[in-house]
C-alpha cells in the first residue's frame, strides 16, 4: 500500500470530538462537550429548503453562490458591523471549517507560519497543518482575562509569518475582543505585512459588550486590505448540518475567490442556500430567543461554579464556559475528561483541544437545555471539597 503524504501524521487529533463520540456510546450521558444549538428550526426556513426540491432546483449554483443570498449576507454585514461590503466580495461556503480551509489554502504556502490563539479553536492548528504550514500559537493567558497583548504577538513574528487569525467572540473562552484592541490588532498587521483571518462565528452572541469586526480598520483599497471575514449560520440559527457559511474577502480577490472555490467544492447545495437564505430574510425570532437562552445558560452555570469554589471566565460572548478545574485533573486534563464521563456520565470538552494553555480547563456548552446543564455542572465536586 502507498504512503500518506506525512505532513498528514502530524494533524492533530480533535479533542473535542474525542470526548463528544465516547459520549454517545455512553447511555444517558450529559454532553456539554459540543456546540450544538438545541432549538427546532423556524419552519419558514425548513420550508424554503424544501421548496428548493420540490421545485427540483437541484443543479449547479455559481462558485460564489446565489446572488440574493451573497447580497443577504453582505446586507447583514454591513448592518451589523457598519462596513460597506458589496455582495461581489462574499463567497458562500461549505460551513465556516470549509471556509477556513479556502482562505487558508489561498494565503499560506509549505513552511509558512500562522498566528493562532493558545487557547482557540482546534482546527486553526488542524487545517494549516493539513497544508503544510506551521501553526504558531499566540498566548492567551489566564492572569490577562485571555486577551491578546499586541507584544506578545509581535515577539512571534517571524520572516515566514503570512498570516494572523483573531477569533471574538471566543470559542473556546467566551472572551470578547474590545474596538481599541481590535483596532491594536490590525495595525499590527497592516506594520507587519500580515493577513487577518477574523473568525466571527459567534458574532451573534455577545452579552453586554459590543462584538467589533476587524473589517471595520480595514482599508478598503485593492492591494491594501488584508482583512478575510468568516461567518456562519451553523452557530447564528443552528443549521449546523446544513453546513453554510460565508467568507468576506478583501476587495480584488474575486477571480481567484472563484478558481479556488472550483477547485476546493465548486459549490454549496442549492437547498442550503435557500434555507440560509430565509433565516437571513425571515423573523430573526430565533437569533433572539437564543441569546437570551445563552445568556441565562451562563448566569445559572456561573452561579453552581462560584458556589462550588471553581473559578471561571466571566464570559461575554459565544455560548460556552470556560472552567479551572486544575484541582480536579492531576495535570492531564484530557485523560481526566474521560475518566469524569466514565464515572459520572457528564462530557465536557478538555482546554488541551484549544492549546497547551488549556492544561488544566475544561470549555462547558451551554447551548442545550438549562436543567441538563445543571444537571451536569452540579456533578462536578467543589474545590473545598465540600
Amino acid at each position: 500500500m502507498p504512503e500518506l503524504a506525512a505532513h498528514i501524521h502530524d494533524v492533530p487529533v480533535n479533542q473535542i470530538r474525542e470526548i463528544t463520540e465516547a459520549a454517545w456510546r455512553t447511555p444517558g450521558a450529559v454532553i456539554l462537550s459540543i456546540g450544538e444549538p438545541g432549538f427546532p428550526l423556524p419552519r419558514h426556513i425548513l420550508d424554503a429548503g424544501i421548496a428548493c426540491l420540490d421545485r427540483d432546483e437541484t443543479n449547479y449554483t455559481p462558485n460564489a453562490g446565489i446572488h440574493a443570498l451573497r447580497e443577504a449576507f453582505a446586507e447583514r454585514f454591513r448592518m451589523t458591523n457598519g462596513v460597506d461590503v458589496g455582495a461581489e466580495r462574499v463567497y458562500v461556503v461549505d460551513g465556516a471549517q470549509q471556509g477556513l480551509h479556502f482562505v487558508m489554502s489561498m494565503l499560506l504556502s509549505p513552511g509558512d507560519e500562522i498566528l493562532i490563539p493558545n487557547p482557540g479553536y482546534p482546527t486553526f492548528a488542524m487545517t494549516s497543518k493539513l497544508l503544510n504550514a506551521v501553526p504558531v500559537g499566540y498566548p492567551l493567558y489566564p492572569e490577562q482575562n485571555f486577551q491578546p497583548q499586541i507584544a506578545d504577538i509581535e515577539a512571534l513574528i517571524t520572516e515566514r509569518t503570512r498570516v494572523l487569525v483573531i477569533n471574538s467572540p471566543s470559542n473556546p473562552l467566551g472572551a470578547v475582543i474590545s474596538e481599541s484592541l481590535t483596532r491594536d490588532l490590525v495595525a499590527l498587521a497592516r506594520r507587519r505585512d500580515l493577513w487577518i483571518i477574523s473568525d466571527e462565528c459567534y458574532e451573534a452572541f455577545t452579552f453586554d459588550v459590543p462584538h467589533v469586526s476587524p473589517a471595520r480598520f480595514d482599508s478598503t483599497a485593492p492591494g491594501e486590505a488584508r482583512v478575510f471575514t468568516s461567518l456562519t449560520l451553523s452557530k447564528t440559527f443552528g443549521l449546523t448540518g446544513l453546513r453554510i457559511g460565508a467568507l468576506v474577502c478583501p476587495p480584488g480577490l474575486e477571480r481567484t475567490m472563484n478558481n479556488v472555490m472550483e477547485a476546493i467544492v465548486s459549490c454549496v447545495a442549492s437547498p442550503s442556500q435557500y434555507a440560509a437564505l430565509a433565516a437571513l430574510t425571515g423573523p430573526q425570532d430565533y437569533v433572539e430567543q437564543a441569546r437570551q437562552h445563552y445568556r441565562t445558560n451562563r448566569d445559572a452555570a456561573s452561579e453552581v461554579l462560584a458556589g462550588k469554589g471553581i473559578r471561571h471566565l466571566d464570559a461575554q460572548g459565544a455560548f460556552y464556559l470556560w472552567a479551572d478545574v486544575s484541582h480536579l485533573s492531576d495535570g492531564n486534563v484530557r485523560a481526566w475528561v474521560h475518566q469524569f464521563l466514565a464515572e459520572s456520565g457528564v462530557a465536557f470538552a478538555p482546554g488541551t483541544a484549544f492549546g497547551s494553555i488549556g492544561e488544566g480547563w475544561i470549555r462547558i456548552a451551554l447551548c442545550g437545555p438549562t436543567e441538563e446543564l445543571l444537571d451536569g455542572v452540579k456533578r462536578l465536586p467543589s474545590k473545598n471539597g465540600a
